[in-house]
């Protein structure tokens, strides 16, 4: 009896043995052959270069076991957004690299980047992605069922118009200035007098050529690498007046799905990829002594007017009372901890 125990086990062990390698290949079978990563914009620009070097980076580096495909200009919500947050937890959307401006509208905390004149500078900027409050915005996301993976930059937006230079409040009565996504942005250009104008990347090269909008307002690498002088913008403004921040992330359930290894693959290859994306974002615009991309856009015909503190000083009066009003809106709080570490960055 013992001995026929023993034979049956022993036949039982060798039966269940071969399956264990088919359980493991299952198990890898389970990634899918595309995941798809969207972003808004497309090449050149830096966060769209900074999502395309993200998808080569996971892609060669898992030796093609994770193949991710980037889906530029929105394409997978139909050019719209603001929709990639809602798409995302929606599973139509895998991966992507958000411009924080786009998703503020589903998670208000995000309309911290938006506080006109808060960061002022690219000091301001680190203090705030780098620190506690970054590790907060984080946590803040990974409750939309998202996990964020890196912090990049889209870069601080300024102002380009068909019309006037921009120097004071005053010059900017009347102009019709498209912006992206979020309330705030609307109630910043009224507070200036100027007529602001809603509608996506997509439509925006169309309405500065026909003359639909006198201006819009994005990043300086993004200026260039639309060509956006050839679009009647032959006035730019530096104001730093709102950053964009970019923000790498993948949807919960795909990344629970992937074994822990290929998850700090996956973090890694974000993380390096967005370093390289806010290279790009300020190559030349006079950090470091670097003003090449200003130089460009001089040698293209475009008068470039830089703000000096006390000229900003007089935009963020005028705009004050949206400040305060969208505080409340972020959470008095983080605004008041935010606005701490960025004078902590400047002393």
């Amino acid at each position: 009896m013992t001995m026929r125990l023993t034979r049956r086990a022993a036949l039982l062990a060798a039966a269940a043995a071969p399956l264990a390698i088919p359980q493991r290949v299952r198990a890898q079978q389970q990634y899918k052959p595309e995941y798809k990563l969207s972003v808004v914009g497309n090449r050149p620009i830096p966060l769209s270069e900074g999502a395309f070097q993200w998808a080569d980076m996971v892609t060669q580096r898992s030796g093609g076991k994770i193949n991710l495909k980037v889906y530029p200009g929105s394409q997978l919500v139909g050019g719209d957004q603001t929709r990639e947050l809602v798409a995302m937890r929606q599973g139509v959307v895998e991966f992507a690299v958000f411009s924080t401006i786009n998703i503020s509208p589903q998670i208000r905390e995000m309309n911290l980047f938006s506080l006109p004149w808060l960061l002022n500078d690219h000091r301001g900027f680190d203090a705030i992605i780098n620190g506690p409050i970054g590790e907060e915005l984080f946590a803040t996301v990974a409750r939309r069922d998202v996990v964020p993976v890196a912090w990049g930059e889209n870069g601080f937006r300024e102002i380009s118009n068909s019309r006037r230079p921009i120097r004071t409040p005053e010059d900017m009565r009347g102009l019709k200035i498209r912006f992206a996504a979020g309330a705030i942005f609307s109630e910043i250009f009224t507070a200036m007098g100027a007529n602001p104008v809603q509608m996506s990347f997509a439509d925006l090269q169309p309405a500065l050529s026909t003359g639909a909008v006198d201006g819009q307002e994005n990043p300086i690498n993004l200026f260039l690498a639309f060509r956006m002088d050839t679009l009647a913008q032959k006035q730019l403004t530096i104001w730093n007046y709102v950053a964009d921040a970019g923000l790498f992330v993948v949807a919960k359930q795909v990344m629970d799905s992937f074994s822990p290894a290929d998850r700090t693959l996956i973090m890694d290859c974000a993380r390096d990829a967005a370093k390289a994306q806010i290279a790009a974002s300020r190559k030349g615009i006079g950090i470091d002594g670097d003003r090449s991309s200003i130089e460009e856009m001089v040698r293209r015909g475009v008068t470039v007017t830089t703000l000096d503190n006390d000229q900003k000083a007089a935009f963020g009066r005028v705009t004050r009372p949206v400040y305060d009003k969208w505080a409340q809106t972020v959470g008095t709080d983080l605004v008041r901890r935010a606005e701490a570490a960025v004078r902590g960055a400047r002393a």
